[in-house]
């Protein structure tokens, strides 16, 4: 497995392991979708997991990597209100709690990066 590979195949696992919480554990992800969405959270929470799954499967295989790595860059943008929101909700949380919220917002860009790289591949 060559290294571009294997960044490629690592990227796919996470877009599909984040894929399949949100079906998994969706209560944990309705209350970070922004509320400027229209419609119940519940649907935010499934249709970006099917994002992730389909962004997933599109970066796994070759022919459609370069999509996919594009695919996921954009994707990875999307959800930073999310993050975002989250980042805001849980400031008052314990530390433990906080950091992970506030983890979240600047990791969108080395995912971003990593994404593009992956495109790029």
């Amino acid at each position: 497995m060559t290294h571009r590979r294997g960044e490629a195949v690592a990227l796919a696992g996470l877009l599909a392991a984040a894929g399949v919480t949100h079906f998994a554990r969706p209560g944990f992800y309705d209350p970070i979708v922004p509320r400027a969405l229209p419609g119940p959270a519940r649907f935010w929470t499934y249709a970006s997991g099917v994002a992730e799954l389909a962004v997933a499967a599109a970066v796994a295989h070759p022919a459609t990597r370069r999509r996919g790595g594009l695919a996921a860059a954009a994707l990875f943008a999307a959800v930073l209100p999310a993050n975002a929101q989250m980042a805001w909700d849980w400031r008052r949380r314990r530390p433990a709690q906080r950091a992970i919220a506030y983890g979240r917002v600047p990791m969108q860009a080395p995912l971003i990066w990593w994404a593009l790289r992956v495109a790029r591949s």
